[in-house]
């Protein structure tokens, strides 16, 4: 058998249940780690099941990052089960409806921020106490090109992942020296199910999404997932800080 990259590691994956959590789970696996795979949805456990029926080695953690005792639990049982933390993927996250600033509601503030921005925080905050303890690790936190520049029509969103990429930017310059890498990846429009229920509100907008990426498409799941996978892996070994735009060009322009 060929050589795998992460034989022997362990990869920590949110979000988990389905899109671009469950095709990063599916691809740490194929590459020898052991993962254990988070998500509030019950689904995630159909992504540890896939895993285990190709030969891998996954457990579901029924987790929401919003809630501290759930994020250090989901940790705590993954160092119970598999001894350490390698490569920590905080991909958690919601969409916004389209609307503009003026127009959104305190509500959806709070659920947005909770989710994508908290959930992310309290996330590394666990993870690198266990990063600290045993030497190092890798964490990749999903953001978005909605975190690099301006998205008119949904701008909490945008907000929280503009937090995601200032809270990846400075934890990756507080942890560095000590052997932990942080890093976020930003996709662009990718085909996930968050992605289908906004184009059944809207289905207009498929059209309008793959004009504005160069590449003339939508992304996929496993093209990020293969993004977070290097962002995790020793060939990024110099790589900390930094804002990997998957993008299909959609920033280039």
């Amino acid at each position: 058998m060929a050589n795998r990259q992460f034989e022997g590691k362990v990869a920590l994956v949110t979000g988990a249940a389905g899109g671009i959590g469950r095709a990063a789970a599916l691809a740490f696996a194929v590459e020898g780690a052991r993962i254990a795979v988070a998500d509030i949805h019950p689904d995630g456990a159909a992504t540890a099941e896939a895993i285990r029926a190709a030969g891998g080695d996954a457990f579901f953690i029924r987790t929401d990052v919003t809630v501290d005792a759930e994020v250090a639990a989901m940790v705590a049982q993954t160092v119970q089960r598999y001894g350490r933390i390698d490569c920590a993927f905080n991909n958690a996250g919601i969409e916004e409806e389209s609307k503009p600033l003026a127009d959104a509601d305190e509500a959806l503030f709070d659920r947005i921020m909770a989710v994508n921005v908290k959930g992310a925080w309290l996330c590394m905050k666990h993870e690198i106490r266990q990063m600290l303890a045993q030497g190092g690790g890798a964490i990749v936190n999903t953001a978005s090109v909605a975190g690099l520049v301006g998205a008119p029509l949904q701008p909490i969103y945008a907000a929280s992942k503009h937090a995601v990429v200032g809270m990846t930017k400075t934890a990756a310059a507080e942890y560095g020296r000590a052997g932990i890498r942080i890093n976020s990846v930003c996709p662009g429009v990718i085909r996930t199910p968050m992605l289908e229920r906004a184009l059944a509100r809207e289905p207009r907008r498929e059209k309008g999404i793959v004009k504005v990426h160069p590449i003339g498409r939508i992304g996929e799941a496993e093209e990020i997932a293969a993004a977070a996978l290097w962002l995790c892996s020793d060939a990024a070994s110099f790589v900390t800080g930094h804002q990997l735009a998957a993008d299909g060009g959609l920033t280039a322009v």
